[in-house]
């Protein structure tokens, strides 16, 4: 059994409420033009409280996904100091970044480096020494990009690393780590889980964002 789509036009939803969510969705990502264009139109207040640092996160944002992570580690320190000293695990990940874009450069001898001097201390603790050693690996090879650690260049793992470091520096300012809307979607996913897992045959399909959109 499935929810009748017409009984969602039963259900009164607010302007105010969707342009929040909106709203939401543009500030975390740092579209900071959008937001002011998105502000003209509606009418909304400027949540100034938000937007005074989203320039800063989004440079942050983008250098961490270009591999430049000495820079974005110094825009971070700048930002939400001792951010990185209390999450080791985001400032190794950054510090991964710098090693990684020195290997794909063939600067294997900084890269070498760099990794003795700023990575290698990690592998005090034990559950750095894989990764560690996944990393290191890369020097073996000529094509890092065809070793068997090969994700660990790609643009995929970056955008992680980008992300976890955006989610980090919100939440050290007491702000939401996901938007409105990612809140909704993971509500509505586990509701349904829920609903399916009590009810079985006779209750709704597990809720697929993939299938909704093409409803």
């Amino acid at each position: 059994m499935d929810v009748d789509p017409r009984l969602y036009e039963l259900i009164a939803v607010n302007d105010n409420d969707i342009h929040n969510i909106v709203m939401s969705y543009l500030v975390h990502n740092c579209f900071k033009e959008t937001v002011e264009s998105f502000i003209s139109c509606t009418g909304m207040k400027q949540p100034s409280d938000r937007l005074e640092d989203m320039e800063t996160r989004k440079r942050i944002y983008q250098f961490a996904l270009e591999g430049n992570a000495l820079k974005a580690i110094e825009l971070t320190e700048q930002l939400a100091a001792n951010l990185l000293e209390k999450n080791k695990d985001l400032h190794f990940d950054l510090l991964s970044l710098y090693f990684v874009e020195q290997v794909c450069s063939r600067k294997c001898t900084e890269a070498l480096e760099f990794a003795q001097m700023k990575l290698t201390p990690f592998g005090k603790e034990q559950k750095y020494v894989e990764k560690l050693e996944d990393f290191m690996a890369l020097l073996a090879y000529e094509e890092p990009e065809k070793s068997p650690m090969f994700h660990l260049l790609s643009l995929e793992y970056r955008q992680h690393v980008a992300d976890s470091l955006n989610r980090a520096i919100l939440a050290h300012a007491n702000h939401p780590t996901y938007t409105a809307m990612e809140r909704l979607i993971q509500q509505t996913t586990v509701v349904r889980h829920c609903l399916n897992q009590e009810r079985g045959k006779d209750g709704p399909h597990p809720f697929s964002l993939k299938d909704f959109l093409k409803s």
